[in-house]
């Protein structure tokens, strides 16, 4: 396969790693140039074993977490969110705020035209709890 220069930034990919990063604050969204930016099109990631900890009870939460994007320049390398998303195991944070760092995160790396992430948790005292946020921002009840 040829050389492709845009690629060797990326230090993860077709490498050994598998140590995952500690925290969200320690792991990289690794990115690539997009080569089809003019054209409208979805990328959708799903991660259905996402887990993290209740910040009060230290308890696991799991989730399905998924992450839909219209790309502009950039598009994110999967093994480094996948390591990203890893790096919540151990992370202790409400459902509502993962889902909105998320969010940010991404946007923050890939500054893409459209971004929707959404967390299904799993029931808690027989309860379950969805949370979604889009960038750009829509207003409530659109």
């Amino acid at each position: 396969m040829p050389e492709r220069e845009d690629l060797e930034k990326l230090t993860l990919l077709g490498k050994p790693e598998t140590r995952l990063p500690a925290s969200p604050e320690e792991a990289e969204l690794e990115v690539f140039p997009n080569h089809r930016p003019g054209r409208t099109y979805w990328i959708t990631l799903n991660c259905p074993e996402f887990s993290s900890l209740c910040p009060v009870t230290g308890q696991p939460d799991a989730a399905k977490v998924v992450i839909r994007y219209v790309p502009g320049d950039l598009c994110v390398e999967t093994k480094s969110l996948k390591f990203y998303l890893a790096s919540f195991r151990n992370h202790p944070a409400f459902n509502e705020e993962i889902v909105n760092r998320i969010l940010d995160d991404l946007v923050k790396a890939l500054k893409p035209r459209e971004l929707h992430v959404r967390g299904d948790f799993a029931p808690r005292g027989g309860i379950q709890l969805t949370t979604e946020a889009s960038f750009p921002e829509t207003p409530a009840g659109s």
